[in-house]
C-alpha cells in the first residue's frame, strides 16, 4: 500500500517567532487559529476562511500556518484535519498564544 504524501511540519525546536508572528498578522489566519483553539476541524469546516473564499486561498492560508509551526494538517481519508499546535507553541513561546488569542476578545 502506498502511503499518502505527508506535508512538512517544523519540529518544535525550529519554530521561529518571526514566522509565527507573520502568520498571525493576517486576520483570516488569526480567525482560523481562534477557531482551532476550540479543537481540531476538517479544513472544509473552517468557517473563518469564508465559504466564498477560493480553495487556492484557503490552501495558502493553511500552508502559511502549517509552515510557521502553528497548526498541523493531517490527511484523514479524503479530508484534511487541522489542529492547533498549542503544546508546541506554549513550550517554545510561553504565554504568546494566550496573549494573541485573548487580544481580540
Amino acid at each position: 500500500m502506498i502511503e499518502p504524501a505527508t506535508l512538512p511540519h517544523p519540529e518544535r525546536d525550529v519554530i521561529e517567532l518571526t514566522a509565527v508572528l507573520f502568520a498571525l498578522s493576517d486576520e483570516a489566519r488569526l480567525a482560523l487559529v481562534r477557531q482551532l483553539s476550540h479543537g481540531p476541524l476538517d479544513m472544509v469546516d473552517c468557517l473563518s476562511l469564508g465559504a466564498n473564499t477560493p480553495k487556492s486561498t484557503r490552501s495558502h492560508q493553511v500552508k502559511v500556518l502549517r509552515e510557521a509551526g502553528i497548526i498541523t494538517s493531517e490527511l484523514r481519508g479524503r479530508r484534511r484535519q487541522l489542529t492547533l499546535r498549542r503544546s508546541d507553541l506554549d513550550a517554545r513561546f510561553p504565554g504568546l498564544l494566550k496573549a494573541v488569542l485573548g487580544a481580540g476578545e
